[in-house]
């Protein structure tokens, strides 16, 4: 049985292309259609995949995008289990205007769900044996499923020995962090939303996402803040780490799962918060060197890895 697990309850067949210039009304003329299988979760076992470790893809597909889905999946190697669903999977679509470097990013909502459904999802995750060391669930959810649906996985999983790591936003996130997980990788923009706060500076990010671990809402907070870096807070302490210089020409589309499927290997396989860190950064800088949702590349999470610095630790203001 897999040791890790990821979660994709909306996944998309991503569609990537370019054009000169984007303008209303005219025809755009793009280049070459790439496809590739995405979804927050699909995206994280893709990474994994390529680090070499032990993961299962788990996701709800339906119609001919489910099926290119599983089709570019299988072409990978990824080990995936596909639950069928009466909806079609989405497709999105994202286009870099070559002039600018500019990516705008169009993203569809999913089909709705049956109740009967994601309820199915639940059940088959609640009752894996063995269970999985960690359980990646990442992305939105597809309408009809209930917001608090993460929440529920979270205490269903509860005392079963694993950890639960969410990649969300809004009200799913709000009541997973309700529930309490394992880790939650929120942008900064995720973390103000649930803080209701502004959060300026660096100092704030930083007080913030110790502040959800002292309070049980998780036992690790990876903030991703784009172009300034991450952070990442534990019970041990908390770190910053700055962004690599890596100009995002072909798109920034996947960086931060690449961000946190390599975070979860490195803490998995028992590196130290902020060493795990670096390697967080070193994927999400990786990902910007490929268009679409390529994604890092094994080898370039590790050439990239050595220049990192090692992370600050912060030390909060009496």
């Amino acid at each position: 049985m897999p040791a890790l697990i990821t979660l994709t309850l909306n996944p998309a067949l991503d569609l990537a292309t370019t054009t000169d210039h984007v303008a209303p009304t005219h025809k755009l003329r793009c280049g070459p259609v790439q496809r590739f299988a995405g979804g927050g979760g699909i995206n994280v076992a893709r990474v994994l995949h390529r680090l070499g470790a032990d993961v299962c893809a788990w996701a709800l597909a339906g119609g001919a995008a489910g099926t290119q889905v599983r089709q570019l999946l299988a072409a990978e190697g990824v080990p995936t289990l596909l639950q069928p669903i009466s909806g079609d999977t989405r497709e999105n679509f994202s286009v870099v205007e070559t002039t600018t470097s500019q990516e705008f990013r169009f993203v569809l909502p999913g089909p709705t769900l049956q109740p009967a459904e994601w309820q199915a999802c639940l059940d088959a995750l609640a009752t894996h044996t063995p269970p999985p060391r960690w359980l990646i669930a990442s992305g939105s959810l597809p309408p009809g499923t209930p917001d608090d649906f993460y929440a529920q996985l979270a205490r269903a999983l509860a005392g079963r020995g694993l950890r639960v790591a969410v990649d969300t936003s809004g009200p799913p996130l709000a009541a997973a962090l309700q529930a309490g997980v394992a880790l939650v990788k929120p942008s900064l923009r995720e973390l103000r939303d649930v803080m209701q706060q502004p959060l300026e500076h660096a100092a704030d990010w930083c007080t913030a996402a110790q502040s959800l671990v002292h309070s049980g809402a998780a036992e690790i907070v990876a903030l991703s803040v784009g172009e300034q870096g991450a952070v990442l807070a534990t019970r041990e302490g908390v770190w910053q780490a700055p962004a690599l210089n890596v100009p995002a020409t072909t798109g920034t589309t996947g960086a931060g799962d690449c961000f946190l499927a390599t975070l979860v290997w490195a803490l998995d396989r028992g590196d130290a918060p902020a060493e795990a860190l670096r390697w967080g950064v070193a994927a999400g800088a990786a990902a910007l060197l490929h268009p679409g949702t390529t994604l890092a590349q094994a080898d370039d999470v590790r050439r990239l890895v050595r220049s990192v610095p090692a992370p600050m630790a912060f030390t909060p203001q009496p």
